[in-house]
């Protein structure tokens, strides 16, 4: 087992690619946000409202309403705050609802993947019955990723210093 684990591979599946892209890219959020007190999960900067706690909210509400309704048509039942809503969760409770979110959203790609592959087209249309692809799924979920990574690179940085743009060989999760 590499301590790398959450590289994608070096020659692999158009799929093996998108999910490996994807993967590292939630860890490098996962660690990003990773071991932070209740005081370092509330920190803003500047004027913007974002935290780390925030972020990782969000994206759980994200992997599951992208592997729910989008994927299937399941009605939300979800966040309609978007995990941007006020809270009073505890670092662990934070830190469990992405990491729930993360492994049910693995499961329902997996699954979906070898039940049509990415050009399968999924629940979610333009209004005018044409649906998007889940190839379209995972890439619109890469893209969100990325550009919440960066906001996590920001914050974590005037939180405690930690930079750098992967975690280090055999790191894994604290919490």
């Amino acid at each position: 087992m590499t301590d790398t684990p959450w590289e994608p591979p070096l020659a692999g599946t158009e799929a093996e690619h998108l999910t490996g892209a994807l993967d590292r890219l939630r860890t490098t959020f996962r660690w990003k946000a990773d071991g932070l007190s209740a005081d370092g999960l509330s920190t803003r900067i500047g004027a913007s409202t974002l935290t780390i706690g925030t972020l990782l909210r969000h994206l759980a509400v994200v992997e599951d309403h992208i592997f729910t309704v989008r994927l299937t048509g399941t009605p939300w039942t979800g966040d309609p705050h978007w995990g941007f809503g006020p809270t009073d969760a505890t670092p662990a409770e934070h830190y469990a609802q992405w990491d729930q979110a993360v492994a049910r959203a693995r499961t329902r790609l997996a699954a979906a993947l070898a039940d049509g592959g990415l050009d399968q087209l999924v629940h979610l249309s333009d209004g005018d019955g044409n649906h998007v692809s889940l190839r379209r799924l995972v890439c619109d979920l890469i893209e969100e990723y990325g550009r919440h990574a960066g906001h996590a690179d920001l914050l974590r940085e005037a939180i405690d210093g930690r930079v750098g743009e992967d975690p280090p060989p055999g790191w894994r999760a604290e919490s």
